[in-house]
């Protein structure tokens, strides 16, 4: 999301909170959650005054816009239009509509004449059917001029993010350990308990003077812009929420924060990761606000290319000369702010981001973890593994098919060196028996567990108890020729065969039929002819690309008979 964006969104916030808490005695029947879209694009596309809707607003919105934007069609089908219905009333009722809109039923009328169109273009978006033709490229791209490439944006060092070396996570435990002691969570949850049950908002501010006032002193905050940000983390966490028509309340869950469930808490400081955007300085003047906005997200960006840390004095050379690439206005509103930089590293080092020492500001692995969820956001690559202290037999094996033969051995490697042989083979089919589904995952750890040799025999013993395991147990022990192991027998090796096949099937049609064409016709033949009372957990599946994609038609009527029988138990 680009810079403008999230500063129109920002801008938006709080007329579409109190939308939301208009529509349940207003608009019962709408769903106030499809318009923000619809008023993001309107604000950025058409009127730099949210309150400004003229005539042809509606159509170029509803009809160039959003059918390339949205993401759920069959919702926005069924819903936006009455949505946009009550937002538009909404705005005329409270006296939003700014001078120089159309009148409410002029805006209505237009509504109803392209809600028609409006859902075609949602159909055709359902039915596969491209909503683009030149005109809109063209509007797509002046659009994009428009927004242009923006302080925050990652995507301009997208190249250099995926050259860098790999980036290590901690554990989750650790992790959530260390989101328990956010400060600014921990100030929204007070917020929150302080705003309490069924507080009444105002139409025009949420909160009285008198009240701001209040919170101020009695949550220990430093001024009204603190709290608002505090105000709209809060929201952001779910600790508040709207409930009526005027009112908003504290979720009841709030009060056991920090939660005890380290997935639970890690969900929790996750959700509140974009209000990092509340550490860009705010301006008395909006267009000087602008031209610092995307601040944090851009020092992140830096920290993150330069391993992780970097001195204040450097960082403030390289953003200064960023702000003024991105905007006119940039070196202006760098030196109004004073220290720009103070607002950003305060609130990353509330939310528990990075920490600062001795002028050098650095990444803390709750900051690491965060950077990369946020470049996933915006589909931009970053080699990001556990560290190898805090990788579980799981980590690696779910990783290693990712990973090249040589990298791969290298992970193995420094993870087997922090354990003994023994308790690898043990940890790794322990993994590998965690879900029945995942043949990858089990072929993976059968071949490292057999790279460890003699010191396996116990992990290959207690593997031979599970099902989906005791096939290669039973293989490995055997060849290995220890004594009392157990025979496969020829379930197992229907088993091994149906795992390679899943395998290849995952891989694409062609690796599938490939690994089929390895089995000579009368062969395979016979293994379908057995391999129906198998009870794997993709046998059906398998049997059904076999009848399909084999272009023998012997085989192909074998595998059906197959899958009869599969599915007949007979």
């Amino acid at each position: 999301m680009t810079d403008r964006i999230e500063a129109a969104a920002a801008e938006l916030r709080p007329l579409l909170q109190e939308f939301i808490l208009w529509v349940p005695d207003n608009a019962p029947g709408s769903d106030p959650e499809l318009v923000g879209p619809v008023a993001l694009w309107h604000r950025l596309a058409v009127r730099d005054d949210a309150g400004l809707w003229k005539r042809g607003d509606l159509r170029t919105v509803l009809l160039e816009h959003v059918p390339k934007a949205v993401e759920d069609p069959e919702a926005a089908a069924e819903g936006l239009v009455s949505a946009i219905r009550s937002y538009l009333t909404f705005l005329s009722s409270t006296e939003r509509l700014a001078p120089g809109s159309a009148s409410l039923d002029a805006l209505l009328a237009e509504l109803d004449d392209i809600e028609d169109d409006f859902v075609d273009a949602m159909e055709d978006i359902l039915d596969g059917n491209p909503w683009d033709d030149d005109e809109d490229d063209e509007d797509d791209e002046e659009v994009d001029e428009e927004v242009g490439e923006s302080l925050g944006d990652f995507e301009p060092f997208a190249d250099e993010i995926a050259a860098l070396p790999t980036v290590r996570l901690r554990s989750d435990a650790e992790l959530a350990e260390a989101a328990r002691g956010v400060a600014l969570i921990a100030q929204a949850r007070d917020l929150a308990l302080w705003v309490g049950t069924g507080r009444k908002v105002g139409a025009e501010a949420l909160l009285s003077d008198d009240e701001v006032s209040e919170a101020v002193r009695a949550l220990g905050l430093p001024d009204a812009q603190y709290l608002w940000n505090i105000w709209n983390l809060a929201i952001d966490l779910e600790f508040l929420a709207p409930d009526g028509d005027d009112t908003v309340s504290v979720d009841p869950d709030t009060s056991a924060w920090p939660f005890e469930d380290d997935e639970d808490a890690l969900d929790v400081w996750t959700t509140g990761l974009h209000s990092i955007d509340y550490g860009d300085p705010e301006l008395d003047d909006d267009d000087l606000t602008l031209a610092l906005s995307g601040l944090t997200r851009a020092l992140l960006i830096q920290l993150l290319l330069h391993s992780g840390s970097r001195t204040l004095a450097d960082l403030r050379v390289e953003l200064t000369q960023a702000v003024s690439e991105y905007d006119d206005l940039g070196l202006d509103a760098w030196a109004a702010a004073g220290d720009p930089l103070a607002s950003v590293v305060a609130w990353l080092s509330g939310y528990g981001m990075v920490g600062v020492d001795d002028g050098v500001i650095s990444l803390t692995p709750l900051g690491t973890d965060g950077v990369v969820h946020l470049l996933d956001d915006e589909d931009i690559e970053v080699d990001a593994r556990p560290a190898i202290d805090a990788m579980t037999a799981l980590d690696l094996l779910s990783l290693s098919s990712d990973m090249t033969d040589e990298e791969a051995d290298a992970e193995f490697a420094a993870w087997l060196a922090l354990r003994t042989p023994t308790q690898a083979a043990s940890e790794l089919l322990a993994a590998a028996a965690e879900d029945e589904t995942d043949a990858l995952v089990r072929v993976q750890a059968a071949s490292l567990v057999g790279s460890l040799g003699d010191a396996a025999v116990p992990a290959w013993h207690e593997a031979a108890k599970e099902p989906s395991l005791r096939p290669y147990a039973a293989t490995h022990l055997t060849q290995m020729g220890v004594e009392g192991a157990p025979e496969p027998t020829p379930t197992d090796v229907h088993w091994l065969i149906l795992d390679m096949w899943t395998i290849a099937n995952e891989l694409g049609r062609a690796e599938f039929v490939a690994s089929l064409h390895e089995v000579e016709t009368q062969k395979l033949i016979g293994i379908l002819d057995g391999i129906w009372k198998t009870r794997h957990p993709h046998l059906e599946e398998l049997l059904e690309a076999i009848a399909e994609a084999h272009p023998d038609k012997q085989v192909s009527k074998a595998a059906k008979r197959a899958l009869f029988k599969a599915r007949s138990g007979s």
